[in-house]
């Protein structure tokens, strides 16, 4: 298929949280994303995601080796999480999971052996709400540590190649506040947007200061996607209005631009979604208005969230129903699979990657 020159695809990594990559244009019709959460990972190749996992490259790189020959071994011939396209090992997507900003904002980090990490702390107070500023990456003790790991990347894989799970503005800003900051769009709506503004801001610089870094290994990346995961805790109306303008605010920086919405109902926050300009990517769950979607977005490349929780629990029949749906509502786009874990058969992921081969083929122009 065609791309637009502004198009993101849906990507997964090794046990890495879902991203975005650029598109090429090569993209099959229906395109799936299977994706693995680490404790799959854990399981079947007893690899331990703790601290050393996130803070030794060498480690990371001997694991990353055996999670793919795991997946070549189960999935043959399957093109899971980049393991037969001879691409170099992407050892910077994952790192620190989605802990990279709330870290920078001084949360610790909190380590699993079978999960990604997740950012601890205790939430802001209203004094340190309003005292906050934007984080320093040249200044700042986490992300030196990410750009000397990627000096080592380098060295170890002779690429740069890879992403950071920045979040988004409203998920960092839950982070560092807790549920307060929802009050505080009604009773303090200007200590809201003083940490939006300082979330956005760093966001943007620490997003353009990694880009320089990869450049001068000659990985010229030139895009930022958010997540709106928790965006359904506020109405759609205070989305665009006290949401919406940070995330323009980012898009505005970068040549290219994404939103990941989760696997929730897309439906009431669409429209606000459809005046980001040329929006290269959105996702949404199986029960969203698919059609409305594709109306709204059609130059911007789709993605229907696939639950494991579904992969694992419907009947193959009530799949295939699904998968047809989004074949003929939402293509073309990508099918993904993300976070499946060890009670999915793998002979259901096969099951749903034939499906999409199928329904390419079937509706694809």
């Amino acid at each position: 298929m065609g791309t637009n020159g502004y198009q993101l695809r849906y990507y997964i990594a090794l046990s890495a949280p879902p991203t975005r990559t650029p598109a090429d244009g090569t993209e099959p019709f229906m395109r799936p994303e299977p994706g693995f959460n680490p404790s799959w990972f854990h399981k079947y190749c007893d690899i331990d995601f703790s601290e050393r996992w996130h803070k030794d490259v060498e480690y990371r790189l001997e694991c990353h080796e055996a999670m793919s020959e795991e997946i070549r071994r189960r999935f043959p011939g399957r093109d899971i999480g980049e393991v037969n396209n001879g691409k170099p090992a992407d050892l910077l997507t994952g790192l620190y999971g989605t802990a990279v900003v709330p870290v920078m904002f001084g949360q610790s980090i909190r380590y699993f052996p079978d999960k990604w990490p997740a950012p601890h702390g205790e939430h802001l107070t209203d004094e340190q709400a309003d005292a906050l500023s934007p984080a320093d990456p040249d200044n700042n003790e986490l992300f030196q540590d990410i750009l000397s790991q990627l000096d080592k990347i380098e060295q170890l894989t002779g690429t740069a190649r890879g992403y950071l799970n920045w979040q988004g503005v409203l998920n960092t800003a839950f982070r560092l506040r807790g549920e307060r900051i929802f009050i505080d769009l009604f009773d303090s709506p200007k200590r809201a947007h003083h940490i939006f503004q300082c979330v956005t801001q760093t966001m943007i610089n620490g997003i353009k200061r990694l880009h320089e870094r990869q450049k001068k290994a000659g990985v010229d990346e030139r895009f930022a996607t958010i997540s709106n995961c928790v965006v359904n805790m506020i109405s759609p109306a205070h989305y665009g209005e006290d949401v919406l303008p940070y995330d323009l605010r980012i898009r505005a920086e970068f040549e290219k631009f994404g939103i990941h919405n989760c696997a929730w109902v897309v439906d009431p926050y669409m429209e606000a979604y459809a005046t980001v300009p040329r929006l290269g990517y959105i996702d949404m769950g199986i029960t969203s208005n698919l059609k409305k979607a594709k109306n709204l977005f059609p130059d911007t490349r789709r993605t229907v969230l696939y639950t494991s929780m579904d992969l694992a629990n419907k009947s193959e029949d009530r799949i295939r129903d699904d998968f047809e749906k989004i074949a003929r509502e939402l293509t073309p786009c990508d099918v993904g699979l993300p976070d499946i874990e060890v009670d999915v058969p793998d002979e259901r992921v096969m099951f749903a990657m034939d499906l999409c081969a199928q329904f390419s083929d079937k509706y694809g122009v």
